[in-house]
């Protein structure tokens, strides 16, 4: 018997991201991204690992919908390759790219699995970068158009749709300290990419209501800033700067129309906010009806008056804020599993920012998964089973469940929970190296196996619980 039960509309899915499984990178009218790009830098990417073909879903979507439907997943939260929809970022639509994700909807709709689209996972057209990106006011305003030429093909059936993910990274990641494409370096930009980041997703919002879409949402992933001594006044303050950067310069444009004073005078350091035009932030606070949460890990830091510390994520850190090494059990990517964290995270959200339900959109974690004896890695068992015993994976889901439970019990509105991922996949910066999935996938010959934790999903779906 369930121990913990959900409430009874609670969703339970997966999600990935285009060019993490797609492939068919230069297939049917696709245009280059910065991904495409960036990972052809040398030394930007593991070994220099490409998305050329990730999973190859591009042609073997039919086979990941069923893979999904026997695990009993109700919602794929997906993207859409915006150079696969229009390989310039602009101008006439690509339809064989449109037909991509029109059999991949179908599909799933066939199988009674909700797809909820989300327009933009990172893939920039490379055009669009070239004539200045997301530090562009241009690019918002393409982005909008882009949104609505996907919801005029998918919208009859598509009711769920999310503007952004995870704009954190695309502008501190992407043009901040450069580890993400497109390699920008450059804290000016990295503000300006917020910006119009954020414009863009209202200017779509926009369009996709007028358009009737059922839900509109964006995904960020807010940080649960933690000091390392709580009763010091200096960590206090390391925390209200790393929260400033990370969660209110987003949610309070999003919610409360207005981007904070202590935000903009710190963006004044490094770049003079004309960029921001008279209503923009009543654009950006274009009513949403969803909030997706992607959380991992939480963030430790402490006041660093001595002027060491700092992170280039986070520019104007230096010298203030000293960012702790995460402590005791670690992910693969070396980030600290502390599902406490959530709880605290959805209760601020739902305090905070009240009125708006809130989702899951991205929980998991990479390890170095095991196979049992005679399956290996790339050798899984003959019946299909990987033999990955991912013991480690599965405390981490369940840990986070209970703690996703432990904030609906505390009176916050949560509609639903998406692993990431479905499958091991292309890892951004990391490549290949880093496996993420519930579902192993054998990069050399494609063939994809449930691992335990696949398995024991699939019995929490059935449960409804834990």
């Amino acid at each position: 018997m369930s121990t913990l039960r959900f409430p009874e509309n609670f969703r339970w899915g997966t999600a990935t991201a285009a060019y993490q499984i797609e492939g068919a990178a230069h297939e049917d009218g696709r245009g280059p991204s910065i991904w495409d790009t960036f990972s052809r830098t040398p030394g930007k990417v593991y070994q220099g690992h490409t998305g050329d073909v990730a999973c190859d879903h591009y042609h073997r979507y039919a086979d990941d919908v069923e893979l999904m439907a026997g695990l009993g997943i109700q919602t794929y939260r997906f993207s859409v390759s915006w150079p696969r929809v229009q390989p310039d970022g602009t101008g006439p639509v690509n339809p064989r790219g449109l037909d991509f994700y029109d059999r991949l909807v179908n599909a799933l709709l066939a199988r009674g699995i909700d797809p909820m689209v989300t327009l933009y996972h990172w893939d920039l057209p490379q055009t669009l970068q070239d004539r200045g990106g997301w530090a562009a006011r241009e690019t918002a305003e393409h982005f909008a158009g882009y949104g609505a030429a996907v919801h005029g093909r998918l919208g009859d059936r598509v009711k769920s749709w999310t503007t952004l993910n995870e704009p954190w990274c695309s502008a501190y990641l992407g043009y901040g300290n450069g580890v993400h494409a497109p390699g920008v370096a450059d804290p000016g930009a990295a503000f300006t990419a917020v910006h119009h980041l954020l414009l863009g997703h209202g200017l779509a919002a926009r369009a996709l209501h007028a358009a009737g879409a059922g839900s509109v949402g964006i995904t960020l992933n807010p940080a649960d800033v933690r000091p390392a001594d709580p009763d010091s006044a200096a960590d206090a303050a390391a925390v209200r700067l790393v929260d400033r950067l990370h969660n209110r310069i987003f949610l309070d444009p999003l919610f409360r129309a207005a981007y904070p004073a202590d935000v903009l005078e710190h963006v004044a350091r490094f770049v003079p906010p004309t960029f921001i035009r008279d209503g923009d932030e009543n654009v950006i606070a274009t009513p949403i009806d969803l909030l997706g949460v992607n959380y991992y890990a939480p963030l430790y830091v402490a006041g660093k008056p001595d002027g060491a510390g700092g992170g280039g994520a986070f520019p104007g850190t230096d010298g203030a804020v000293e960012f702790l090494s995460p402590a005791g059990p670690l992910t693969d990517m070396g980030w600290m599993i502390e599902p406490a964290g959530l709880t605290r995270l959805l209760e601020r959200l739902a305090t905070d920012y009240p009125g708006v339900p809130l989702m899951i959109t991205e929980n998991g974690a990479a390890f170095p998964d095991r196979a049992a004896p005679p399956a290996s890695l790339d050798q899984p068992e003959a019946d299909g089973v990987s033999g990955v015993v991912d013991t480690d994976r599965i405390a981490y889901l369940d840990g986070h469940l209970r703690a996703a439970h432990e904030a609906i019990a505390r009176g916050v509105d949560l509609r639903g929970y998406l692993v990431w991922s479905l499958l091991d996949n292309f890892e951004w910066a990391e490549g290949y190296r880093k496996r993420f999935g519930i579902v192993h996938v054998d990069y050399l010959t494609q063939r994809r196996s449930p691992k335990a934790s696949a398995r024991w999903y699939q019995e929490v779906i059935s449960r409804h619980g834990l």
